[in-house]
């Protein structure tokens, strides 16, 4: 019996086997730790040689204020440093002035403005403001600025509240 070419016997197939995949296994991943240790030594070394095992500090003499006996002192008492105020004259004869005041204030035009400042100032009740009613406050006049000016300021003062307001004598 003659068989076609499309007929083919199970005998005469040759059974292959399936292609082997290769399984990769994964690599592990490591440290040489000899090396490291070697630099960890070496750096150990390196700083104890570059380093200064000396004091960091000295022992400073302070000269510190005496303090009397029994007396204690308040980290919340303001400075009574006298807050000055300057009356110039800014023209010819003295008939116009310029007040300032000394130290980081902005500048006060008129004599209102002042009032307005020392009284913004003013300690109150609840904690805030910066002078106590007794701060001093020292008018310094100019020797050409006419006399009520310097009343002028020394009013504004004293209507803000402020019972220690004195003048400066005028040095010519």
């Amino acid at each position: 019996m003659a068989r076609s070419a499309t007929e083919l016997d199970p005998r005469d197939v040759l059974e292959t086997p399936p292609a082997r995949r290769r399984i990769r296994t994964p690599m592990s991943i490591g440290l040489n730790l000899t090396s490291m240790i070697d630099v960890v030594f070496l750096l150990l070394v390196y700083f104890m040689v570059a380093t200064d095992f000396r004091k960091a500090e000295e022992v400073y003499t302070l000269d510190l204020p005496e303090r009397a006996e029994g007396m204690s002192v308040d980290p919340f008492e303001l400075d009574d440093e006298p807050l000055l105020v300057l009356v110039r004259t800014s023209g010819s004869g003295g008939d116009s002035y310029r007040l300032g005041l000394d130290g980081p204030w902005d500048p006060v035009q008129d004599f209102q403005s002042l009032y307005e400042f020392l009284r913004s100032r003013q300690v109150d009740g609840m904690g805030g403001g910066l002078f106590g009613t007794d701060h001093p406050i020292v008018i310094i006049p100019d020797a050409t600025v006419h006399w009520e000016y310097t009343i002028d300021a020394f009013n504004a003062a004293v209507r803000a509240g402020y019972v220690n307001v004195t003048l400066k004598e005028i040095s010519s």
